[in-house]
């Protein structure tokens, strides 16, 4: 499993504008611990139940924004938890946690009112990917800050959609467009393939990063070309982005 990286200025919030509350339910302490790790880098606040019962009166002081939930548990079983916890909050969505060969907890898990599920062994940026998605459909919006992003002599305008390098306007795709303001987002820190691919991707390509390579190839030639380079490949880890030297 790889950790994962917060995205600076997207971070969801609450109405009220206090973050995100995520529940980790699972009785691998280590397991838990990791993913709460994983979803508090992303400035969520997080709590964590090793057993259904410890889950039920987290989740009725703790009134969780999403719940990331284990099926197999040593006393009440996921399904059991699932039940009690809609019972006082209709609403929240919950990922369930499955083995990798347990089809029929999958299916019984959506069937009995689950949002989705990631079976085991699973990616930490995935389980953060899915909980964006769930929460993001059920009206938690991203908190915007200033909608210009700047690195070096390069800014773009995250409402206007415009890019400009050293005050000359680069035209970009969509696709282009997306994969920079990840990159600006997120300056001067290694972004795995992987990562850019959930991230800008949400899974359509799987697993083939050559679609990250050819549009890095594409930001490059719009971005750095006759120009000291902003966009810099980190082998054997990922790109790159900083203000020119």
């Amino acid at each position: 499993m790889t950790m994962a990286n917060a995205e600076p200025g997207t971070e969801l919030r609450r109405p009220d504008g206090t973050p995100v509350r995520v529940l980790v339910v699972d009785d691998e302490p280590t397991l838990a611990e990791l993913l709460s790790m994983a979803l508090r880098y992303e400035g969520w606040e997080v709590r964590s139940a090793g057993d259904g019962m410890t889950a039920v009166r987290t989740a009725r002081d703790f009134r969780p924004d999403a719940v990331v939930l284990d099926m197999m548990l040593p006393d009440i079983d996921g399904l059991e938890v699932l039940r009690r916890l809609r019972g006082e909050t209709p609403e929240v969505p919950v990922l369930f946690l499955t083995a990798k060969d347990s089809v029929e907890d999958r299916i019984t898990g959506l069937t009995a009112g689950g949002d989705d599920y990631v079976t085991k062994p699973f990616s930490l940026e995935e389980v953060v990917a899915r909980l964006r998605g769930l929460m993001r459909r059920m009206g938690h919006a991203p908190m915007r800050t200033e909608s210009q992003l700047v690195v070096g002599d390069l800014t773009l305008d995250e409402d206007s959609h415009e890019v400009r390098r050293g005050g000359d306007l680069v035209t970009l795709t969509a696709t282009e467009f997306e994969l920079l303001r990840y990159l600006m987002r997120n300056p001067r820190r290694v972004l795995s393939k992987p990562q850019i691919l959930d991230r800008v991707w949400n899974y359509d390509f799987g697993g083939q990063a050559n679609v990250v390579e050819l549009y890095i190839s594409y930001l490059r030639k719009k971005i750095d070309a006759g120009r000291a380079p902003m966009i810099h490949t980190m082998r054997g880890a990922g790109y790159v982005l900083k203000p020119a030297d």
